[in-house]
């Protein structure tokens, strides 16, 4: 078996939900300064709650040439607790009805065999640093913790995007969440709804009114859930909405906004109720021109070990965009995973190999 699966199937042994990074962050911390790094940890767990902080480590660079940052997420998603991986065919994944952890504990498993393999080859290479987050599960709040000089970096590459190696995530979408709180008036359903006003009544007449779904090729808006009510005899006085829109058009996503908004408002109004919204900027979107200095080192790194880089947009987010909005050149890169957030989850172990072979390549050319 070699290192780098040893240290990924330790990593994954170790129960991290959200909240719970401790554990991971121990095993990290004392592998990293075994590669030779220099290691702290911030104190973000007063912010995001967790039991721990973001990791930061840097290894020395031995040639001049640009900081690069390579950044993973310590917690997973639940079920990720007791997670007994098992190895067929050269594919890892979870023996019982968890997910496996890949995501991200890939890119934690691979940083580390990247750090000793720059140690151990003695190849030039410029400083590297690794930026390991907490709580990014639950809306990257680890990520932003970090001050702009926690994260600063000429290039940094976020190992949390699925698919084959080679795969290079050039944008990602601005992303927006709301809560509406309509409010109503109670009364008997059966005595007298005449003086009652439903809450529910007018969330639905808002969600009628709003465009949903894929709104065009780089915008999407949806109803994540709706709460109220609390007897079929009782006209309901209240009623909770949550919802989204993300977009990789910035100007786009605004009027995206703007109209669930309006529809919010619009059905109180028509309905005689009030409602409360509050609209939170969960993350701003980046994208990459072709020919970029960050881009182009990491292609040059996938010619340089055989592989094709494919360059792609995304709908989702991730810690890079958080650092992306610092000014920092940041790139999302595929680590191998494959269908994360479910107990099928799974990795081909050549993957693992492979991103590291990348990595490694990465840091080399940088350093000339």
């Amino acid at each position: 078996m070699s290192r780098l699966l040893e240290t990924f199937l330790d990593l994954v042994r170790i129960d991290s939900p959200t909240g719970h990074e401790r554990g991971v962050a121990e095993y990290m911390a004392a592998a990293l300064k075994g590669a030779g790094c220099e290691v702290r940890v911030d104190e973000s767990q007063a912010v995001t709650g967790s039991d721990t902080g973001n990791l930061l480590a840097r290894l020395p660079g031995t040639a001049p040439g640009p900081v690069i940052a390579l950044s993973a997420h310590m917690d997973c998603v639940q079920p990720c607790e007791g997670v007994e991986p098992v190895i067929a065919d050269g594919v890892v994944r979870p023996a019982g009805a968890t997910v496996l952890g890949g995501d991200d504990k890939i890119g934690l498993a691979v940083i580390v065999e990247t750090m000793r393999r720059l140690r151990e080859s003695g190849a030039p290479h410029p400083e590297i640093r690794a930026v390991l987050t907490v709580a990014e599960e639950c809306g990257l709040l680890g990520a932003k913790a970090l001050s702009r000089d926690e994260c600063t970096a000429e290039v940094c590459l976020v190992l949390d995007a699925d698919g084959e190696v080679g795969g290079i995530v050039t944008a990602a979408p601005t992303h927006y969440t709301f809560k509406a709180t309509f409010s109503g008036r109670a009364a008997h359903a059966g005595v007298e709804p005449e003086k009652g006003v439903s809450a529910i009544r007018m969330a639905a007449a808002a969600i009628e009114a709003m465009e949903l779904g894929r709104l065009d090729e780089r915008t999407t808006a949806n109803i994540g859930a709706i709460v109220g009510g609390s007897a079929t005899n009782v006209v309901p006085p209240r009623c909770d909405v949550t919802g989204e829109c993300r977009s990789l058009d910035r100007d786009r996503v605004e009027q995206a906004r703007a109209d669930m908004d309006r529809a919010l408002r619009d059905a109180a109004a028509e309905h005689g109720g009030e409602v409360d919204v509050s609209w939170n900027l969960e993350y701003e979107g980046f994208s990459f021109e072709p020919g970029s200095a960050a881009l182009s080192l990491v292609e040059g790194a996938c010619a340089d070990i055989g592989i094709e880089p494919r360059c792609f947009a995304t709908g989702g987010g991730s810690d890079g965009n958080v650092f992306a909005a610092h000014g920092v050149p940041t790139l999302v890169l595929s680590s191998g995973m494959s269908k994360v957030h479910s107990t099928d989850e799974e990795i081909e172990i050549a993957q693992l190999d492979r991103l590291a072979d990348l990595l490694v390549a990465v840091a080399r050319r940088a350093g000339g």
